[in-house]
């Protein structure tokens, strides 16, 4: 290519070497080392083929996959360099930044001063090691490294699903377009603007229709900025280089290409990001609640601590330095009985990993905090077109001036033939048939769809709107006839100027040249046949063009209405043909545009600036009649959503008839249901459109604004909503809604970043299945919240209860005043080791217990840990223990079921096998309740095999229990003795009626329940 040096103040000396980006001395990016080329001023003041040349890429073709290749290893990823990562030794190190922690060890401290102070007084105890340090400061490493694995676990679950969440921009390689994650966008390639689309570099437009671009997030700049090809003729400010495309920014309308000048951390973007840096996230209410409780759990027990301290002062007192360690021990014990430590891990690894199975299952949430909303939703707005119905768009009627005509084939094949609607074959001079072919014809040609030759899956490949690609298909069907006396009939035309499509005007016109008619210009226009008629004042009839009367006109809007009735959905087809070869002499287009209509490719930008000149006096062609069949699976899964009281609400721009007739396919209304409109919503007054909400199930051609009044309005009544988009008009009801839903497939790069979660099959039903998914990871969040909840407060209730009977339960030294310790602070921290991370995790992949679709949804305001809970844990921590204080009273002299002639061995060893009978049956009673905690009323042994992790966890805390039994080292550093099998099936049992008290007062609640 012939570098254009139009209006460019570059100077260039010579282009060896690979290229590099752009020097800007204005702001723009630095050139690589490895080029000779000199710039003396941004991409904005330079030709762009001047840029193409610098930067060695075609501007046609784009890159090659190996030059592309060459540079992403070069340039490195496209990508915002965040801050530094925090090195792993910090990450462990943050797991002992906890209050619980310091606890902790304050506990080893002042256990190594009695140590200390013992071995002093007591030369005998000299070679005795502290192992009360020991074990403590051992099980907190433990517990830092678990924390460090779950943490590490959740950031690789959720980078995986960033990564499929990734956005991608559509380039040029190898003269092909191809999809791309944004990362791998390099300097020099070709990028392909549309409406809905996020600028995925910087980069210098060569080709730009009616493009407006949102740079608010750069620029501040509150109106989207048209943008053009021109050079500029001097520096300027950033939001005023129409010129150029950055970064970060989203195309609001149109269409454009431009080569990238500056990707990664040279790109405007890149050189704020440190402001850009993201902010650490506020706490979710689920974040919060636990966060709240756990606080309230630890003030509870220090205000214990501190009354056992006074009330141990009170009736024993003190008379030696030991006899205040071991109280302090107990007070500490009491604090590390409440809390669960691993309670936040917990959580967080929970949520990556049932985040991770909805995004096997098609759904990418994109935060864990969208988790606890998504299984609260109570309305899903959804649109109709690829999510309620299967998104492979065929053209199966053409209606024309002399008739209807019907295509035979599916889907995106262009496998197929034109007959009679009855299936009877076409004569060659029948009028239908040139009258349907040119209306599929200028259809392919106003259109930005692509479809590849290249089959992959064993169908063609697509690329833009489906509709559009349908068009496509259609017209090949035709060409197999030889229509026109050509095997491509898209050869007639070239594109010169395009208007593009809008959600606004719900049309779309190119001026392309007739190579048929000596390449003068036509304007061919495709759109909603209600609006499109409205600027048709002829028609074509059997060759003859005549003027459009008002008979055609209700005849043809009769014809929408039949094919909308059928679930067709509709376009029309017209043509104008404007009589010139060159744009600047369209007429009244030379007085809009001035000087600049005969200038190069600049009136290509200017044409779709002026609509009005184009779009007037057409002769209507024809028009489809496009089927897109609802998905076989749908109805079923909003007949689930119904009995899950999730209402279902189609809004969608198609036709009301269609809409309505697609609804009722799908159970979302009765049969004598319609559509509103947003007409019909713009005549209502505001409280008529409150009440509307509430009962109208199915919107047709409607506005974005309408989409966002609809959803603030649900909102405003309570509701939480879940709303699916992909159009770039779809984004704002999309952000404003509590769970946005873009879609993956056919979504724009603008939907996705609004989106909380994305749709990789663009399906309705995975909506469904998604807010399934969020109940279940919410219950089994409950689940584990309860187990953990009333097994520490069993521990806390058991130490409590210890020192308060003491004397009542015989758990007292005879003869001595100082009080006995029931479990040592080493056993209450390995129950919590042992207990709270295995089996709670595992409860957090737990297989639903209840049919978690057949009741309502949850309302955000309700509590997570509510007073029913409080009321189980309460009941299941005072159930624990009593079966551990009885087993120990069992062992101890002067007890309740004891007395002294019944104990035949040392005191000494009496203490010691009391305190492992009841931290064996603490255990156990701990490992029975996670199976009853699986459910709050139904009972443990309804699918009490279903979840095998469960089994698993309680299996190895068995095994690491009979280690610390009967390893000889472990029993002198948890204080423990081995038992004897009778003792075991004593432990058992009493650990057992923990479960068989749970089951009985689930009873209990069923009768309540079904009582009230």
């Amino acid at each position: 290519m012939e570098p254009n040096t139009h209006a460019s103040s570059f100077s260039r000396v010579h282009a060896a070497g690979e290229s590099g980006q752009l020097d800007n001395k204005s702001g723009g990016a630095d050139i690589g080392t490895d080029t000779d080329i000199e710039y003396s001023d941004d991409p904005s003041l330079v030709a762009p083929q001047t840029v193409a040349e610098a930067l060695h890429t075609d501007l046609d073709n784009g890159l090659t996959a190996e030059e592309a290749g060459r540079r992403l290893t070069k340039h490195g990823p496209n990508e915002l360099v965040g801050a530094p990562a925090m090195p792993k030794w910090k990450k462990f190190l943050a797991q002992f930044n906890d209050p619980l922690v310091y606890l902790l060890l304050g506990a080893t401290a002042i256990s190594l001063v009695a140590w200390l102070i013992e071995r002093a007084n007591n030369p005998a105890e000299a070679e005795k090691l502290p192992f009360d340090c020991i074990v403590i400061v051992l099980i907190l490493i433990v517990n830092a490294v678990l924390g460090y694995m779950q943490e590490a676990k959740a950031e690789q679950a959720v980078a995986a699903l960033s990564r499929m969440a990734a956005a991608h921009a559509t380039v040029l390689r190898d003269g092909q377009s191809v999809s791309i994650p944004t990362a791998d966008v390099v300097p020099g390639d070709v990028v392909l603007l549309s409406e809905g689309d996020t600028v995925a570099a910087d980069g210098r437009l060569f080709a730009a229709a009616a493009l407006h671009v949102a740079e608010a997030s750069l620029t501040g700049e509150s109106v989207p900025v048209t943008k053009n090809v021109t050079t500029l003729p001097e520096a300027k400010a950033l939001g005023d280089r129409a010129n150029m495309v950055f970064n970060g920014t989203s195309v609001t309308q149109g269409t454009g290409r431009f080569v990238v000048t500056a990707t990664g951390m040279n790109t405007q973007v890149g050189k704020i990001a440190d402001m850009l840096s993201a902010q650490k996230e506020e706490p979710t209410p689920l974040q919060k609640e636990i966060a709240f409780v756990s606080k309230v759990l630890g003030l509870a027990v220090c205000a214990i601590a501190v009354l056992v301290l006074a009330l141990l002062a009170i009736v024993y007192g003190f008379n030696s330095t030991q006899d205040v360690i071991e109280s302090l021990l107990l007070a500490v014990s009491l604090a590390v009985a409440a809390v669960p430590e691993g309670l936040a891990a917990i959580l967080t690894v929970v949520l990556a990993l049932g985040v991770q199975r909805m995004a096997r299952h098609h759904a990418i949430v994109k935060k864990l905090s969208s988790v606890e909303t998504l299984g609260s939703a109570s309305v899903i707005c959804s649109d109709k077109t690829g999510t309620l119905t299967r998104n492979e768009m065929t053209v199966q009627r053409v209606v024309t001036p002399s008739g209807e005509v019907a295509l035979t084939g599916t889907g995106y094949e262009p496998i197929g033939e034109m007959t009679a609607v009855d299936g009877t074959e076409l004569q060659v001079d029948d009028p239908r048939r040139t009258e349907a072919g040119r209306t599929l014809l200028i259809g392919a040609t106003a259109n930005d769809g692509q479809l590849s030759d290249d089959q992959t899956d064993g169908g063609h490949a697509i690329i833009g709107d489906p509709t559009e690609v349908s068009l496509i298909v259609a017209m090949r069907k035709t060409a197999v006839r030889g229509l026109y006396g050509r095997t491509d009939p898209a050869a007639r035309y070239s594109r010169v100027a395009e208007i593009p499509f809008t959600s606004d005007r719900k049309r779309m016109t190119v001026i392309a040249a007739d190579h048929d008619d000596d390449d003068h210009l036509v304007a061919l226009a495709k759109g909603a046949p209600d609006v499109l008629l409205g600027y048709c004042d002829r028609i074509e009839v059997a060759g003859q063009v005549r003027p459009l009367t008002d008979t055609d006109r209700a005849g043809i809007l009769a014809a929408v209405e039949r094919l909308s009735d059928q679930a067709y959905r509709t376009l029309g087809a017209a043509y104008r043909p404007l009589g010139v070869t060159r744009i600047g002499q369209i007429p009244g287009l030379e007085q809009a545009i001035g000087p600049n209509a005969e200038a190069g490719d600049a009136p290509a930008a200017d044409v779709a600036d002026h609509p009005e000149i184009i779009e007037r006096e057409m002769i209507w062609s024809g028009m489809v009649g496009i089927i897109d069949p609802p998905r076989t699976e749908v109805r079923d899964a909003v007949t689930e959503a119904h009995a899950a009281g999730i209402r279902t609400v189609m809004i969608t721009g198609d036709h009301p008839l269609t809409a309505a007739r697609i609804a009722k396919d799908l159970g979302i209304i009765e049969e004598s249901g319609k559509a509103m409109t947003g007409d019909d919503l713009d005549r209502l007054a505001p409280a008529e459109f409150d009440s509307a909400v509430r009962s109208v199930s199915v919107y047709a051609r409607v506005a974005p604004e309408h989409k966002m009044r609809i959803v603030d309005a649900l909102q405003t009544q309570g509701q939480i909503v879940a709303m699916t988009g992909d159009g770039v008009n779809d984004a704002p009801a999309v952000k404003s809604a509590d769970i946005g839903v873009a879609m993956g497939i056919t979504g724009t790069e603008v939907t996705k970043e609004s989106a909380k979660m994305i749709l990789t099959d663009d399906n309705f039903a995975t909506i469904v299945a998604a807010v399934r998914e969020g109940r279940s990871i919410f219950d089994n969040i409950r689940k584990f919240l309860r187990y953990l909840l009333s097994s520490n407060v069993g521990e806390v209730f058991t130490v409590f209860g210890g020192v308060m009977l003491a004397g009542f339960l015989g758990i007292a030294e005879p003869g001595a005043d100082s009080v006995t310790v029931p479990l040592l602070a080493t056993q209450l921290l390995w129950i919590n080791l042992l207990t709270d991370a295995a089996p709670a995790m595992a409860m957090g992949v737990d297989p639903s217990t209840e049919n978690v679709m057949n009741r309502g949804p949850r309302k955000l305001t309700d509590r997570v840990i509510d007073g029913r809970m409080w009321g189980d844990v309460i009941v299941v921590g005072l159930l624990m223990a009593t079966v551990t204080l009885i087993g120990m009273d069992l062992y101890l002299p002067g007890g309740l079921l004891t007395d002294d002639s019944a104990m035949g061995v040392a005191h000494a060893d009496q203490i010691v096998m009391a305190r492992t009978m009841g931290f064996t049956i603490l255990v156990f009673a701990q490992l029975f309740n996670a199976l009853a905690a699986r459910s709050a009323t139904q009972s443990a042994f309804r699918g009490m095999f279903a979840n095998r992790w469960l089994w698993g966890a309680i299996a190895l805390s068995v095994a690491l229990q009979l280690l610390v039994i009967y390893v000889p080292v472990l029993n002198t550093a948890f204080g423990t003795t081995p038992l004897d099998p009778h003792q075991w099936l004593e432990c058992l049992g009493l650990a057992a009626l923990v479960l068989a008290g749970s089951e009985i007062y689930k009873i209990v609640l069923r009768v309540a329940g079904r009582r009230a």
